[in-house]
């Protein structure tokens, strides 16, 4: 399958595609892909390469295909916007992990796409880090005014930096923003193309390598900068295939249970290690940075039961503010649905 860049679909959206079109191109691919996984025997899933995680124990071993009982085919994306353009165009009926600000990008652009679950909250592994030589922190973080930062566009990472320089006063309009993958900035971060640099995973563990950050997860979660991510579904899928997507979420709960017991995690680790493209050290260190949220938990106010759709209003209020998005909707209540997760707790 051939994936589709951010700047071939949701990306236009911030570089001047109005939204009617937008909205118009969502209402095509609906009406074109109709196939359902269960008419194809075949459910095919995005995820990040580089972003470990419990379920990949269960992908790696088979388990997804035997609980659903279809094959589940597997892609890697590397951002959450080109996620939202697969699902728009059919190719995919379920994003892992996929970040709630290019959730909320598509959604205000009128995909009709629904939240199914809480993935991850991660705030220390999503974040911008400034170039070692301009030897800037939060204390002379307006120095970066004027500055060439790699952000790419419409994810947790953007988000995360526009709240970041209204925190530290700076006017984003000053600096020169350029649209990258997280490991394509960090590869130029690496050359020294840029000042600032912004991403999450592998990614930003090589960035770090030759900057620091300006704010830890903890000091941007007092600011009300939360980072999670969310697992997705065209909100068709959702209606249609509730049963099997209840059971692709009930594995999901059972591979975060099994991690969050602590008990077989000496297990895990070489098997997500291995799917996820990265070394069992690295691995460890960045699931000891993550949360996985139990299915009550996420069906809390504080997720699923009220608080991720008064943060999603949030995140697109900003992003219209900074001009990315051209509207909000007046609410995100019905972007999502817990009808699948609240069965996938009883199997």
């Amino acid at each position: 399958m051939k994936l589709l860049s951010k700047a071939t679909y949701f990306g236009r959206i911030l570089t001047g595609v109005s939204t009617a079109a937008l909205i118009a191109v969502g209402s095509l691919t609906a009406t074109v892909s109709t196939t359902t996984a269960a008419e194809a025997q075949e459910l095919t899933v995005a995820y990040f390469l580089e972003w470990p995680m419990p379920f990949q124990y269960a992908k790696a071993k088979g388990l997804y295909d035997e609980a659903l009982g279809v094959t589940v085919k597997w892609v890697s994306f590397d951002a959450g916007t080109a996620m939202s353009a697969a699902m728009a165009s059919g190719d995919v009926q379920i994003s892992v992990s996929q970040g709630v600000p290019p959730f909320v990008v598509a959604a205000s652009a009128g995909q009709d796409l629904q939240i199914v679950d809480v993935a991850v909250s991660y705030a220390d592994n999503d974040n911008c880090v400034v170039a070692e030589a301009l030897e800037i922190d939060k204390d002379s973080a307006g120095e970066l005014a004027g500055k060439k930062v790699a952000v790419p566009i419409g994810t947790a990472a953007h988000y995360g930096f526009l709240k970041q320089m209204a925190y530290f006063g700076v006017d984003v309009g000053s600096m020169e923003v350029v649209d990258m993958a997280p490991a394509d900035g960090a590869a130029a971060f690496a050359q020294g193309s840029l000042d600032m640099v912004c991403g999450w995973g592998g990614a930003l563990r090589r960035m770090k390598e030759h900057g620091n950050v300006l704010l830890t997860g903890a000091e941007k979660e007092a600011l009300g900068i939360l980072v999670f991510d969310v697992t997705s579904a065209p909100a068709s899928f959702v209606a249609e295939e509730s049963e099997l997507l209840a059971k692709f979420l009930s594995v999901t709960a059972e591979m975060n249970a099994m991690w969050n017991s602590g008990e077989n995690n000496a297990e895990m680790i070489p098997v997500i290690a291995r799917d996820s493209g990265m070394d069992e050290a690295s691995t460890a260190e960045t699931m000891a940075t993550f949360v996985f949220p139990s299915v009550e938990d996420q069906l809390s106010e504080k997720w699923l039961g009220g608080g991720s759709q008064e943060f999603m209003k949030g995140v697109a209020n900003v992003f219209v503010e900074a001009g990315s998005i051209d509207s909000a909707r007046d609410s995100y209540d019905a972007a999502v649905d817990v009808t699948a997760l609240k069965a996938a707790a009883d199997m």
